[in-house]
């Protein structure tokens, strides 16, 4: 169950309690789900008791607990617990886990993209500076993948090495005229984000162009290469200033790109390493190892293997990407990214059957939330225009 799904599962629960007389009030048109904040449990909550409490002459708690009884026995959700003044807080049932990696595994890197084109025309600008040009692309990409149609134009002519090294794209420079290389742009396995508008379409007059405009680089961050050169740029939010340094190149631990690459590389090498041994990915309940395990399992306490924090990061992936598009902030996808990975880490290390040990039920399903995990960084890092590699 997405995020999406189970804030229509709510508000469905809100509508029942309307109907039924137990709350007077008007119907919202959405409920926003999120992760539990402090003092909350299970995969997510929502306040959405707090908000209908005033309008319903109620308190929240007691809002909370109507609201609890019709969407307890929703299909896919496990639990539903009232914490604080009144927030819901859902744990997910297995069969919703199965479903979201088979949905993964289905969709591939493109999970979390729009169905189809939708009627959004977003007019992007931005002024010449290395920055700003690949902050637009980013977000040029992520709105494709949301089924915005985008147009691109950068105020002046920007060196070519910018579209050689950076891989940036640009539909229009200045006051119209395209430039090398300004054409489509395709994604990683050779496809388009997304719906494209050629670069000859007028913008219509009453859509101005969203100025693109971070603090700009305090450096050319050329010399770091198209991958570290562009997370650079994109992981901090548009009002930070970005540290240009040679840290981003460096293989370790401290260097999120690093840990984002490597955790793909990783579910890559799983991948092969089960084809060696006869067993392939099946979708399932996730348990902890045990016999053989002893001795890892007491260095990775079965706590820091479930699969709820990683399954609920690629869950949240949809509801990421459609708010790194509205609010046109490739740093959020980029900041996920390195939830999502530092998820996944502490699984694969009990992917594999260890020593004579049969791969079982289990192994196959850790596989398959680990192929999953891969699809989801693989994707991501595509729309920021950075390569996954798999062979690291």
């Amino acid at each position: 169950m997405t995020p999406v799904e189970l804030s229509r599962s709510v508000l469905c629960a809100v509508r029942r309690a309307v109907d039924e007389g137990e709350l007077a009030v008007a119907v919202p048109e959405r409920v926003v789900v999120t992760v539990p904040g402090p003092g909350g449990c299970g995969d997510y909550a929502t306040n959405i008791a707090l908000q209908l409490a005033r309008p319903a002459g109620q308190p929240a708690l007691r809002v909370a607990e109507i609201l609890r009884s019709h969407l307890a026995g929703t299909d896919g959700v496990a639990d539903v617990v009232v914490t604080g003044p009144g927030f819901l807080n859902i744990r997910l049932g297995g069969a919703a886990s199965v479903a979201l990696v088979e949905e993964i595994l289905r969709r591939g890197e493109r999970y979390g993209y729009a169905n189809g084109p939708s009627a959004d025309f977003v007019p992007l600008s931005c002024p010449r500076e290395v920055r700003a040009v690949v902050v637009m692309d980013a977000v040029a990409r992520i709105l494709r993948s949301q089924g915005a149609a985008v147009r691109t134009r950068c105020e002046a002519e920007f060196p070519q090495e910018w579209v050689d090294i950076l891989g940036v794209r640009v539909d229009t420079v200045g006051g119209g005229s395209s430039r090398p290389g300004a054409s489509n742009a395709v994604g990683r396995q050779g496809h388009d984000a997304g719906p494209r508008v050629t670069r000859h379409q007028p913008v219509p007059p009453h859509l101005p162009h969203h100025a693109v405009r971070p603090v700009p680089a305090p450096l050319d961050p050329l010399f770091l290469g198209r991958d570290a050169a562009r997370w650079a740029l994109l992981h901090p939010a548009e009002h930070d200033r970005p540290r240009v340094t040679d840290e981003h190149l460096v293989q370790r631990e401290s260097n999120p790109l690093f840990r984002v690459r490597y955790a793909y590389a990783r579910t890559r090498a799983l991948s092969r390493n089960a084809a060696d041994l006869r067993f392939s990915a099946e979708p399932g309940p996730v348990e902890p190892s045990t016999g053989q395990f002893t001795d890892q399992l007491a260095s990775h306490p079965p706590a820091s293997l479930t699969p709820h924090p990683l399954q609920t990061a690629l869950a949240d992936h949809p509801r990421v990407l459609a708010q790194a598009a509205a609010h046109r902030a490739p740093d959020r996808l980029a900041r996920h990214l390195v939830a999502v990975a530092d998820a996944v880490l502490p699984l694969l290390a009990v992917v594999l059957p260890r020593g004579a040990e049969k791969p079982s039920a289990a192994h196959r399903a850790r596989l398959a939330l680990a192929e999953a995990a891969g699809a989801v960084l693989a994707g991501g890092l595509s729309l920021l225009g950075i390569d996954a590699p798999e062979h690291l």
